[in-house]
């Protein structure tokens, strides 16, 4: 499942520099469907040839741009931090229901009304177990769920100042004022549902240049997008680039009218030559790119 987390990094991940690095070495410790993984940030930091500065403000970067979570109800080897990829384990499980649709399977859970839970058993295989003792104060106000593994998908705002008794928590504090915090979030990363958000001109270019829209046509382009957003309906709203990488992802599996998609499951493309898959050619190419010695080395 590794190889599937990486390719969707490599594919339809709209990070980049260091916050793409990290991202792909925690998707090369994804063990199965779920997409969840552990890594100290000393090992991020190891793997990536980066400080450990630079490590934290990737993850950061990543979690508030929707495609990395933090579960700081689990805990990995050694106290370590357990993540999750959501965009990628929703396109390996939207691959998984429709090859199951294909195959006359209807058995199996409907995970298209909200995010499954995570399956704690197969989890325990791989050294991530529930967190037993909060490490600090702050998690004392929120118990540990372990049958869910509480994502933290944003890093908590410092608030400075005192708050009024009579200011709700969430929301407006004057009720003519528009409720703008829904829409935008504090780095200026516009938030928004599924339905209301729209098609950005990169996303129609990428469409056109990776050859999605000679191959579904206009009606296709549409009918993909409708069906996109009739799954995505009961989601959490989210950075409009994180909905942008998830429709690409979507349109990239969509099937041509009338024509199968071989490339249903991610990671299951063509291979290479010399026996390699795409996402090892990749991983290859960074490798030899890291190893390269840039004259200030001893």
């Amino acid at each position: 499942m590794s190889s599937e987390a990486r390719e969707w990094v490599w594919e339809h991940s709209s990070s980049r520099g260091a916050a793409r690095l990290v991202l792909l070495s925690i998707a090369d410790r994804v063990a199965d469907d779920q997409c969840v993984a552990w890594a100290s940030l000393s090992s991020l930091a190891k793997r990536t040839r980066a400080s450990v500065s630079t490590v934290r403000e990737a993850v950061e970067r990543l979690l508030l741009a929707g495609e990395l979570e933090q579960l700081d109800d689990l805990v990995g080897p050694q106290r370590s931090t357990v993540y999750r990829l959501p965009l990628a384990a929703e396109a390996v499980a939207q691959a998984l229901r429709e090859q199951q649709e294909e195959e006359g399977d209807t058995a199996g859970p409907d995970e298209a009304d909200g995010p499954a839970k995570l399956r704690l058993s197969a989890l325990r295989r791989y050294g991530i177990r529930p967190r037993e003792v909060p490490e600090s104060p702050a998690r004392v106000r929120k118990p540990a769920v372990p049958e869910t593994g509480r994502p933290r998908r944003k890093p908590a705002q410092r608030r400075t100042g005192h708050r009024h008794n009579d200011v709700p928590a969430t929301g407006t504090q004057n009720r003519s004022e528009p409720d703008l915090n829904r829409r935008y979030s504090s780095g200026g990363a516009a938030v928004t549902s599924a339905a209301e958000w729209q098609i950005d001109p990169a996303s129609l270019t990428w469409a056109r240049q990776q050859g999605h829209l000679n191959r579904l046509g206009e009606q296709g382009l549409q009918a993909a997008d409708a069906k996109w957003r009739a799954h995505r309906a009961g989601h959490a709203p989210r950075p409009v680039d994180a909905w942008a990488a998830d429709w690409r992802s979507w349109v990239a599996r969509e099937h041509a009218p009338g024509h199968p998609n071989p490339y249903a499951v991610p990671g299951r493309g063509p291979s290479t030559p010399g026996g390699m898959t795409r996402a090892e050619a990749h991983t290859a190419a960074l490798l030899a790119a890291l190893d390269e010695p840039t004259g200030m080395e001893g």
